[in-house]
């Protein structure tokens, strides 16, 4: 539970230089299976991107041993068969003339009890499913070509390639799983994979969005190098982005259990798999794949090498958490300064009459309990004989 306070509090202080490398052999090792499934046992398609017919009936008890069993009779013995939900019999199979479809139709008719009526036939041709496969991959590429030039434009363009190659990642792995476990691809599927990059940008965003903040500090920028600095802002959101995974998976947990698992919904069930995974892998990729990617090539950088260099003569800088914790308590201390000199700033416009608001306010929680900690400076005293008067605390001038 100390963990789990220190998380909420933001106190917490991991390492995340050594996380990373972890991180990055776990992705190449989950993106090398992946690409080897894709290439060796390939994506199970649905119907709508191969098509043909499928027969759909509501047959409670009927496995699909007694379906296949009882297909044999009209040549459909090898046809795909599923129970989807709790009981409802689908068999998916090539296209065929209309007497066989209505031969198909009978048995499973009489093999679940009930009318022809109530058994269900589609028709799929194969051009809709090559439609739907060309447009997901031009939306793919125009979505990832608008966000590497939007991130170029309002963080930087090394932000904005560490935050493609997340998504490409994301989506790899998304598809590698329906590889590798041969889940049916269907439309619903290819608009969660669409769906994911949306995800998965957001969550990248808000990390270098604080790495950007923290850079712009000179008390701390010049304190600690950009591997150091990041991992500091990888404490300092990972609450949020904790929070914002877990909120965003609770949801289509209950898409999977209640909709698809007690009501048989099969649709939410082919669009939550795939939400479900990337949702997962984009929460990681943000941490462990976008953040090292972005530290490596900034590394690289004359400043950077060089502020890495000085540091090194100076103190022991090598990612170790007592170096962070020295970073950030002397980052803390220089705030809490100006905080003071804002304070005494704003006692002297009282001692004038001009209304100042709170010195601390809108400032971080962190800065405000270093404030009461560290050294402010020298308070000049005021030229005019009569005192300041007192502020009350709680209310605004």
């Amino acid at each position: 539970m100390s963990a789990i306070r220190r998380l909420y509090r933001g106190e917490n202080d991991i390492n995340f230089v050594k996380w990373w490398r972890r991180g990055l052999i776990l992705s190449a090792l989950l993106i090398v299976i992946s690409v080897l499934s894709l290439f060796t046992r390939g994506l199970n398609f649905g119907i709508d991107f191969e098509g043909g017919v499928s027969w759909e009936v509501k047959a409670p008890g009927v496995s699909v041993v007694d379906a296949r069993s009882a297909l044999d009779s009209v040549g459909e013995g090898q046809a795909k068969i599923q129970i989807v939900g709790t009981d409802t019999l689908r068999v998916q199979g090539p296209a065929s003339s209309d007497g066989k479809q209505d031969d198909v139709r009978q048995v499973l008719a009489d093999l679940a009890k009930t009318d022809t009526s109530e058994v269900t036939v589609s028709t799929v041709g194969p051009s809709w499913g090559k439609e739907i496969t060309k447009s997901a991959e031009r939306a793919l590429v125009a979505f990832l070509a608008f966000i590497l030039l939007y991130l170029s434009i309002r963080l930087e363009w090394k932000m904005a390639v560490g935050a493609v190659l997340a998504m490409i990642h994301d989506v790899v792995i998304s598809v590698g799983v329906y590889s590798i476990f041969q889940l049916e691809v269907t439309p619903p599927t290819v608009i969660a994979f669409l769906t994911i990059l949306g995800y998965s940008i957001y969550d990248t965003i808000v990390v270098f969005d604080k790495v950007k903040e923290n850079q712009a500090r000179p008390a701390l920028a010049t304190r600690v190098t950009y591997t150091e600095l990041s991992s500091l802002s990888m404490n300092q959101v990972l609450l949020r982005s904790v929070n914002t995974s877990v909120v965003a998976i609770l949801p289509v947990i209950s898409m999977l259990v209640v909709g698809a698992g007690i009501l048989g919904a099969v649709t939410l069930e082919e669009f939550a798999i795939a939400l479900l995974v990337g949702m997962v892998s984009g929460a990681y990729s943000s941490i462990f794949v976008a953040a090292p990617i972005v530290v490596w090539l900034k590394e690289r950088e004359p400043r950077n090498r060089a502020l890495a260099e000085r540091l090194a003569t100076g103190r022991v800088t090598g990612g170790s958490k007592a170096s962070r914790s020295e970073a950030l308590a002397d980052y803390e201390a220089a705030v809490a300064s100006e905080l003071a000199a804002e304070a005494t700033d704003g006692d002297d416009a009282d001692s004038t009459g001009s209304p100042s608001a709170p010195a601390a306010a809108g400032r971080p929680a962190s800065s405000q309990r270093a404030a009461g900690t560290a050294t402010a400076r020298p308070v000049a005293t005021p030229s005019s004989p009569i005192p300041p008067r007192p502020r009350k605390k709680g209310k605004k001038r």
